[in-house]
């Protein structure tokens, strides 16, 4: 289903393709659930116990930052805001990906665990699925 944009293009208006119907409901309420669970769990390290661990609390608080970004993307539909969530899907899966395998290559740089930690091990593996399934729903949306 497409939604006017208020915007023209040579007097004409433009329509914006949802990004949330279908299996995209349900990728943005995965995401809006990491958002609650990575912002909640890194505002609550950082305001107790920062010292222990300031880049795991630091990198968490991030995700939840790029997971909130790429709902908000996703909500909103669009080219730009679908080029916008591919860009962070991307950041996010370059992260899991390198938090993860430093995680697993020296431990104790991370005295705590962060949201992509050994992968997500601590959310289900979900922060290393999730930017695969948005990148490939992105990708399917684009060309719908």
């Amino acid at each position: 289903m497409a939604t006017t944009d208020e915007s023209t293009e040579k007097g004409a208006p433009r329509t914006r393709r949802r990004l949330i119907s279908g299996p995209g409901i349900l990728l943005v309420w995965l995401y809006g659930v990491m958002v609650v669970g990575a912002v909640s769990r890194s505002v609550f390290q950082i305001a107790t116990d920062f010292d222990r661990a300031p880049l795991a609390y630091t990198l968490s608080a991030l995700a939840g930052v790029v997971y909130g970004f790429i709902t908000y993307s996703l909500v909103r539909g669009g080219d730009t805001a679908r080029r916008a969530a591919l860009v962070c899907c991307t950041v996010e899966l370059v992260g899991v990906l390198a938090v993860g395998t430093w995680t697993r290559v020296e431990p104790s740089a991370f005295p705590d665990t962060t949201v992509w930690s050994n992968y997500g091990m601590g959310y289900l593996f979900i922060p290393v699925l999730l930017p695969i399934t948005g990148l490939l729903w992105l990708r399917r949306a684009r060309t719908a």
